[in-house]
C-alpha cells in the first residue's frame, strides 16, 4: 500500500483536498494511507520550540536541524524504505515521471518547513530529496506536498476509473495533452472538429497527435528540446 507521512506544523491542513473526489474515496476504501506527524511535539523546552535565528545574521528564523532530525526518526525508522522529500522552491522540479517512480513504490515521507527554511545539514543528515512545484514561493510546504500527494495517489491502480485516464494526459508522451470535446456539437458558433465525429479511430488518433505537438511547440518547447522527445516529433 501507498503510505504517505506529512510532517508539519499544521496537520490540520490535511487531508484537505487529498480527502475528496477520486483520492478520498480511494483513502476511505484503504487503497492509499495518510498520516501527519507534528514537527512541535519534538520542539525544545517549555514552548516547544523549533527554529533558532540564523547563522550569520539575517531575516527570519531557521528550523533546527535536532528537532527536524528527531521528528524524521520518529516517524521513520531507518529501515523505512519510502523516499524522504522536502518540499522546497529550490529543489528540482516534479514530473510526472518522477511522480509514476514514486506511486509504484512504497509511498513517501514529506517535510513541510515553515520560516526562513531549514539548517542545511538536515537534507544531507537524513537523505532528503529536495522537491518543488514551480518557480514561486508559498508560505509553507504544506500546499506543495498536497500536490505531490494528488500527484501520485491518482496514479495508484484502482484510484482513477479507467487506466486510459492515467496515460493519455500531459507530460506522459512527453508533450502537452491534446484538446477534449462533448457535447453540444455547436457552441456559440464554434463546433467540435469534424476529425472527432468522424468514427475513424486512426485520423482521430493522428489529430489528437497533431495536436499535442502544436500545443507542445507553442507553450513548452523546452519539452521538445528533451531528447527522449525527439521519436515524438514524427
Amino acid at each position: 500500500m501507498f503510505r504517505a507521512t506529512v510532517l508539519t506544523l499544521f496537520p490540520e491542513m490535511f487531508p484537505g483536498p487529498l480527502g475528496l473526489s477520486l483520492s478520498g474515496d480511494a483513502l476511505s476504501r484503504g487503497v492509499w494511507a495518510l498520516e501527519t506527524k507534528q514537527i512541535r511535539e519534538h520542539g525544545l523546552g517549555r514552548h516547544r520550540a523549533v527554529d533558532d535565528t540564523p547563522a550569520g545574521g539575517g531575516p527570519g528564523m531557521v528550523m533546527r536541524v535536532d528537532v527536524l532530525a528527531a521528528v524524521i526518526d520518529a516517524a521513520a525508522p531507518a529501515d523505512d524504505p519510502r523516499p524522504r522529500l522536502f518540499m522546497t522552491p529550490r529543489g528540482r522540479p516534479l514530473t510526472q515521471a518522477r511522480a509514476r517512480e514514486l506511486a509504484q513504490g512504497p509511498g513517501v515521507i514529506i517535510l513541510c518547513a515553515r520560516f526562513e527554511g531549514v539548517d542545511e545539514r538536515i537534507i544531507e543528515a537524513r537523505a532528503l530529496e529536495e522537491i518543488s512545484i514551480g518557480d514561486f514561493v508559498l508560505s509553507g510546504g504544506e500546499i506543495a506536498a498536497l500536490a505531490v500527494i494528488d500527484a501520485c495517489v491518482r496514479l495508484i491502480p484502482g484510484v482513477m476509473g479507467e487506466e486510459a485516464s492515467g496515460v493519455e494526459e500531459s507530460f506522459e508522451a512527453g508533450l502537452l495533452e491534446y484538446p477534449h470535446y462533448t457535447r453540444p456539437r455547436d457552441f456559440e458558433g464554434r463546433d467540435i472538429p469534424d476529425v472527432l465525429l468522424s468514427g475513424d479511430h486512426a485520423k482521430i488518433a493522428k489529430w489528437r497527435h497533431e495536436q499535442s505537438l502544436a500545443l507542445t511547440r507553442a507553450r513548452r518547447p523546452d519539452l521538445l528540446a528533451q531528447p527522449s522527445s525527439a521519436s515524438r516529433r514524427r
